[in-house]
C-alpha cells in the first residue's frame, strides 16, 4: 500500500451522505432538472454533480443568475425548493452505497467515530440514516445546523468541534467537488469518492487528497490501513 492519506491518530470518520452513504445523486439530478423546468430553466445534469452539497436555496440562487440572469427573490427560491422537495418524494428509494454499512460498522468497532456532514435538510433520507446507519441525530449536521454552506468549511469545523478530536485526528469522504473544498478548508484530509459523473481530475483539482473510483475501493482502502497499521 502507498502512502495512506489517512491520519495516523485517526479517531473520527466524517461522512458526506448524498453519492457516499446513499446512491441518491441520481434523483436528484432529476428533481433539480423538473423543479427548474416549472421557471423555464433546462438545467443539465452535470450541474447537479457540480453544485452538490451546497444548500437548495444557494443553488437556486446561483442557477438564476445563471440561466436568467437575475436574482431569485424568497419566495421563489422557496417554491422552487419545494417542487424539489415533492419530486424527491416521487421517486424511487435510494440504495444504501455498496460496502458503506460493513464499512461503518467496521469503524465502530475499531472505536472510530462516525459523523455525517450534509447540505441536505430534506426528510427523504435524513430521516432514513438512523435506522440504516444508526446513526445519532447529534452527530449529523445538516444545512439547518449552519449559516454557510460547502464550499465554506463551516460544516465540516462544526463537525470536527462537536466531535471533541481535533482537525488532524479526523478524516472526510466526500464525492463532490464543493464538499471537497469544504473539508479541506476546515483543515481536514480528504478523500474523495468519484460515484457520479465527474471527472477523477475534478475531485482532485479541489483538493481531495487521494481519488478512488467508488464505495467498494474505499472500504478496501480502509481495511488495508487498518490491516497494516
Amino acid at each position: 500500500m502507498s502512502e495512506s492519506v489517512i491520519p495516523g491518530d485517526l479517531r473520527c470518520v466524517i461522512f458526506d451522505m448524498d453519492g457516499v452513504l446513499y446512491d441518491s445523486m441520481k434523483n436528484h439530478e432529476i428533481a433539480w432538472a423538473g423543479c427548474f423546468k416549472t421557471v423555464g430553466i433546462d438545467f443539465p445534469a452535470y450541474e447537479a454533480y457540480m453544485h452538490e452539497g451546497s444548500p437548495g436555496h444557494e443553488t437556486i440562487g446561483y442557477v438564476f443568475k445563471q440561466y436568467l440572469n437575475r436574482e431569485a427573490s424568497e419566495e421563489e427560491k422557496e417554491r422552487v425548493y419545494n417542487e424539489k422537495i415533492r419530486i424527491m418524494g416521487q421517486l424511487p428509494k435510494a440504495e444504501i452505497m455498496p460496502a458503506m454499512n460493513d464499512l461503518v460498522n467496521f469503524l465502530r468497532k475499531k472505536g472510530i467515530a462516525v459523523w455525517v456532514v450534509t447540505g441536505s435538510k430534506q426528510p427523504t433520507l435524513l430521516d432514513r440514516l438512523t435506522d440504516d446507519f444508526g446513526m445519532d441525530p447529534n452527530q449529523i449536521i445538516t444545512a439547518n445546523d449552519v449559516q454557510k454552506g460547502k464550499p465554506d468549511p463551516e460544516p465540516y469545523r462544526k463537525a470536527v468541534d462537536r466531535s471533541g478530536f481535533t482537525a488532524e485526528q479526523c478524516l472526510v469522504v466526500e464525492n463532490a467537488p464543493l464538499g471537497v473544498r469544504s473539508s479541506k478548508a476546515a483543515g481536514v484530509a480528504t478523500i474523495g469518492v468519484n460515484t457520479g459523473v465527474l471527472e477523477e481530475k475534478v475531485l482532485a483539482d479541489v483538493g481531495a487528497d487521494i481519488v478512488l473510483p467508488d464505495t467498494k475501493s474505499l472500504c478496501a482502502y480502509m481495511l488495508e490501513y487498518f490491516t497494516n497499521k
